[in-house]
């Protein structure tokens, strides 16, 4: 189970000097074997918060405990030991690395061809096109998605925090990539995304919104709330909850 206590996030404007607040009094659970998906308006510190768990930045005050443990100023690599795994909304372009060097760097181990199809196919990829080409401006964006998540898989881990997984991809994902999600669904899985069918694989939405938790509940009782939300589009939300 993972905790957040009264987090707050702020920063200092480098012109005004002025601090502004991108989160504050978060309160919040994940439990463990569970879908948890973050969303909100842009701005509404989504992403911050994603970074804030993985240690890419501490809170400016707040605790985060994980099965108990005070994880707050643990290092990145340290939360990664302890089985935390992201992907990024923007994935990395690593110049000289092939898709077989870098599944087996994430995974920490060498992979047989088994065992890269297991990764790559869960993405909807075939390995034998995929394992020697260079993780570089040769793949799309939609190409480098799927790999960074292939890459997660092979790391695997116990908390998976995936930074909108969706963008980037075609419509392809919103099949093969709920399918990803059901695979780590004995995991802690927490997922910053807008769209109606990621929406539909949570087991629980957190809603964000001008820098505080707005609510958070179960996908049922949270469908009804974001559509009354007359700042937001939730359209899509609201085909999903009548559908």
């Amino acid at each position: 189970m993972l905790e957040l206590k009264n987090i707050c996030y702020s920063v200092k404007d480098e012109g005004s000097g002025k601090v502004q607040d991108i989160l504050k009094g978060v309160d919040l659970t994940f439990e463990g074997s569970a879908i948890s998906v973050i969303t909100g308006p842009n701005g509404s510190g989504k992403s911050t918060l994603i970074k804030l768990l993985m240690g890419f930045a501490k809170p400016t005050a707040g605790r985060i405990l994980l099965d108990g443990e005070d994880i707050t100023d643990l290092s990145v690599t340290e939360r990664a030991k302890k089985g935390f795994t992201i992907a990024f909304q923007q994935p990395v372009r690593f110049k000289g690395i092939t898709v077989k060097k870098l599944l087996e760097i994430a995974g920490g181990k060498k992979l047989n061809m088994d065992g890269m199809c297991d990764c790559l196919s869960a993405v909807g990829l075939c390995a034998r096109n995929y394992i020697d080409r260079f993780v570089d401006g040769t793949l799309s964006g939609g190409e480098l998605k799927r790999i960074e998540l292939a890459c997660a898989i092979a790391k695997g881990g116990e908390v998976f925090l995936l930074d909108e997984p969706e963008a980037g991809i075609d419509l392809w994902s919103f099949e093969d990539l709920v399918k990803v999600f059901k695979k780590l669904h004995d995991k802690t899985v927490i997922i910053v995304s807008h769209q109606q069918r990621i929406l539909e694989t949570a087991d629980k939405i957190v809603l964000l919104e001008n820098d505080k938790l707005i609510s958070a509940g179960r996908k049922e009782e949270m469908f009804a709330k974001l559509t009354r939300r007359p700042n937001l589009c939730w359209r899509n939300v609201e085909e999903a909850q009548n559908g």
